[in-house]
């Protein structure tokens, strides 16, 4: 953190200031950046443990059951390329003679990293394991009535892929250290994946295509300013790599590895520091591009209902639930980031789904972040209460978290942060006989 601190006031002083602009007219976003340049890191951001405490159960209710989809948690980085294409850049120039000192240092920086993502692609690091770990702990805390019950019975599901299955496994764990008696079922098939991961219907990818033609090169040029870096590797500006001719790829290269560092706290190679490579500004345009390809891409238009699916098993298995006077237990569902975002965004739970035209996204960074959305092992979770005598009758009543955060839900209510079921259900359901029907 000292070392951080110490790179942004470094930056300020020298930085060209692409973005210059009075601090009191900072976005958010961007704020958030200056006090802490890992916010920069979008979807590679770690999980932040929550320290606020959470409202109290209705008068008379208490929670019985508990349905959540999870992001894995941290990870390395998912394409051996995300690694060696920068690497390859910066060993052919210092092949030709042409790295500068900080450039040599960077060489060698990537091949130290590199070394020990081998055999380790995507996989979850300790720091994955132990973010979830953390979760299933507070989710046990935080609702005894559910995971102490004698009767508590847990239906964990995994995307096939093992950083996921690896994150539902550190989860569970928790939940039966804390109850043995627990009826735990875990399951990973690619049977399941239809709705754990969600089918990418043409409808919306031609959709996304259309918006992103306009945008997504545009941006990711427009805020790759790449002049000062390039000239801080390569003693001879004018050389350009015979295979990737644009100086901003290796900006862009090395800033994805910088940013997933966060992933490997704790290891050995956390101690390497590549953000001085970098100036704020320059941080920050990596991240406003990244924020807006996420934003169409993900949480905006036709982009959310790639969960549709999803949403459905939400609603389907908790009706089998809700009506039962004993019933006490959890589903617990765990996946990625792509389909986390788009869940959210589909429910519209909080600031996941702002009315921002594709027209307007040069304003997206003042209410839309994506660091706060889904970082690594970013989770949803909705908790249902019922009245705590058995025969008595009463409205079946729910809230959300979003990453273990109370967040607001689209119907009305007099009790925030609770919502009555029945009113969710019926308006979620609306919308996907809506979508289903081409409105």
């Amino acid at each position: 953190m000292k070392r951080i601190c110490i790179f942004i006031l470094a930056a300020l002083s020298g930085a060209s200031m692409f973005f210059a602009q009075e601090k009191k007219d900072w976005s958010q976003a961007r704020q958030d950046i200056h006090e802490n340049i890992l916010m920069s890191g979008s979807n590679f951001k770690s999980y932040v443990t929550p320290t606020e405490k959470l409202t109290r159960s209705p008068k008379g209710y208490e929670p019985f059951y508990i349905s959540t989809y999870a992001r894995h948690g941290s990870r390395w980085l998912c394409s051996d390329n995300e690694y060696t294409d920068a690497m390859g850049i910066l060993e052919r120039a210092h092949e030709k003679g042409n790295l500068t000192e900080r450039g040599e240092l960077l060489r060698e920086q990537l091949n130290q990293i590199h070394e020990t993502a081998i055999n380790r692609i995507g996989d979850l690091t300790p720091l994955g394991e132990k973010q979830h770990h953390g979760i299933g702990k507070r989710m046990c805390r935080n609702f005894p009535e559910i995971f102490g019950a004698k009767n508590c019975q847990v239906d964990a599901t995994s995307s096939v892929v093992i950083r996921c299955i690896l994150s539902m496994v550190a989860e569970c764990e928790e939940i039966t250290a804390y109850n043995p008696k627990v009826a735990m079922h875990n399951e990973s098939s690619q049977k399941f994946m239809y709705y754990i991961s969600g089918p990418r219907e043409q409808r919306i990818k031609d959709s996304n295509n259309e918006r992103y033609s306009r945008l997504r090169t545009n941006y990711k040029q427009k805020m790759t300013v790449w002049p000062r870096f390039w000239a801080e590797i390569m003693k001879d500006t004018t050389y350009r790599d015979e295979k990737f001719k644009d100086p901003g790829s290796l900006m862009r290269r090395v800033f994805d590895i910088c940013r997933n560092m966060q992933s490997h706290e704790g290891m050995e190679i956390d101690k390497i520091n590549l953000w001085d490579l970098f100036t704020e500004d320059e941080v920050y345009g990596q991240w406003y591009y990244r924020n807006i390809n996420n934003y169409i891409g993900l949480s905006s238009g036709l982009a959310p209902f790639f969960m549709k699916s999803l949403l459905e098993n939400f609603l389907n298995t908790a009706d089998t639930i809700v009506n039962s006077k004993t019933y006490r237990g959890a589903t617990l569902r765990f996946g990625h980031e792509v389909c986390l975002m788009p869940l959210a965004a589909l429910m519209e739970l909080d600031h996941t789904y702002p009315e921002i035209a594709v027209e307007d996204v040069d304003t997206l960074d003042r209410v839309w972040s994506d660091t706060r959305i889904f970082p690594m092992a970013s989770n949803v979770q909705l908790i249902f209460y019922r009245p705590k005598k058995k025969k008595k009758n009463g409205d079946i009543l729910v809230k959300a978290m979003l990453n273990e955060h109370e967040v607001s839900m689209p119907a009305q209510t007099d009790n925030f942060p609770y919502y009555k079921w029945t009113d969710l259900e019926a308006y979620y359901r609306k919308k996907i006989a809506d979508y289903d029907n081409g409105k």
